[in-house]
């Protein structure tokens, strides 16, 4: 069979032109659509963003579940790290102190607010997941031991899980004695997955302390 030179040529004109018309998303788009999502999600959710200036005149979010406002569902935001915060409970054990290295047993769910959906979930589960936490100076590390984080990512710990360190008191009882903390975290301060891939992700965290401290 012959072929046409000037169809081929025509085919690869289309083939080009069609090339050039996919646009590439840049960083900075996938940075303001997880904007628009983190958005949406605090205007779904009805929550009352307040400042860190606000929050340290007394350190409480209000919320539904544990008040003391129960009208109100109020998350701090750490503009350094683009971090919204709700402490629901505290906590009975006591804070980390500089120096400390404490090991603490975690529930929680992990849920990706562009897609609507639970990717991790550990709430109900018999085994825990546990990390180690370290302060030094006012510096937070932690490390995944074992556990659904551990599996997904590994033993990197998102850092904006370490943002409520300074303020809960994570106890050895489980319960109402137990720290609890709601998170909106972007992704620079997320997983593994969500850095890579630009979205930002809602938890849900319970903390106990494996040991009376």
């Amino acid at each position: 069979m012959r072929v046409n030179p000037i169809r081929l040529l025509f085919l690869a004109s289309v083939a080009a032109l069609a090339t050039g018309c996919q646009k590439t998303v840049t960083y900075a788009e996938q940075k303001a659509h997880e904007r628009e999502t983190i958005n949406e999600f605090i205007e779904n959710q009805k929550i009352d963003v307040i400042t860190l200036d606000e929050f340290l005149k007394d350190t409480i979010t209000n919320n539904f579940e544990t008040g003391p406002d129960t009208t109100r569902n109020e998350f701090v935001l750490f503009p350094e790290t683009g971090v919204y915060m709700q402490i629901v409970r505290r906590g009975e054990g006591k804070v980390l102190q500089d120096g400390d290295r404490r090991v603490y047993n975690c529930r929680f769910m992990e849920h990706d607010i562009a897609n609507d959906e639970v990717i991790n979930l550990n709430l109900y589960e018999n085994y825990p997941d546990v990390m180690t936490c370290t302060r030094t100076g006012d510096t937070y590390s932690a490390t995944f031991v074992q556990g659904k984080m551990f599996s997904a990512y590994g033993t990197s710990v998102p850092s904006g899980w370490l943002v409520p360190m300074p303020y809960i008191r994570p106890s050895f009882f489980n319960g109402d004695q137990s720290s609890k903390v709601r998170l909106i975290v972007p992704h620079d301060h997320g997983n593994r997955n969500a850095m890579q891939s630009v979205f930002a992700c809602y938890y849900e965290i319970v903390i106990m302390s494996q040991k009376w401290q």
